[in-house]
């Protein structure tokens, strides 16, 4: 039997379980969200890039950059989460997940980045179907640090 729980929907074969109690319809409309509280996002994979050569003054300069556009997005709201991943053999990065409903939507906010427009970094872009309240995440990160990168 396959089984799965996402926040507050419990889905157990061809049976689901909603918890209607705690609905909040403004908040599921607000947020964009289906009748499961889900929606499309766009999930990229951030990979080590082509351009080896920069150099130190150049790629400081690029990932500068980076964080300054990953703030920019986020305070636009298009992006949601944005991490960075501990080394690992892949050699991948981090992670964006944007709030737009297409990889198509994605790519100039994608292409927007320095150290991507200077090949320090590269990326795999896919449409991904998460939780609406994804968009929550900001401004409770908010709430809790007490420094920004």
């Amino acid at each position: 039997m396959i089984r799965w729980l996402v926040l507050g929907v419990c889905l157990i074969g061809s049976t689901s379980v909603a918890f209607a109690a705690d609905y909040d319809a403004a908040l599921a409309q607000r947020l964009g969200a289906d009748e499961y509280g889900m929606k499309t996002y766009v999930l990229v994979i951030l990979k080590a890039g082509p351009n080896t050569d920069l150099s130190k003054d150049e790629r400081a300069k690029a990932f500068r950059g980076h964080m300054a556009n990953i703030h920019r997005l986020a305070e636009a709201g298009k992006l949601i989460v944005a991490g960075p991943f501990e080394d690992n053999a892949q050699h991948y990065e981090g992670i964006f997940v944007f709030n737009v409903p297409s990889v198509a939507e994605a790519e100039p906010l994608i292409k927007s980045d320095p150290a991507i427009a200077a090949g320090a970094l590269a990326y795999e872009a896919y449409a991904w179907y998460g939780s609406a309240a994804l968009q929550e995440v900001g401004d409770i990160h908010a709430r809790i640090a007490k420094r920004s990168p």
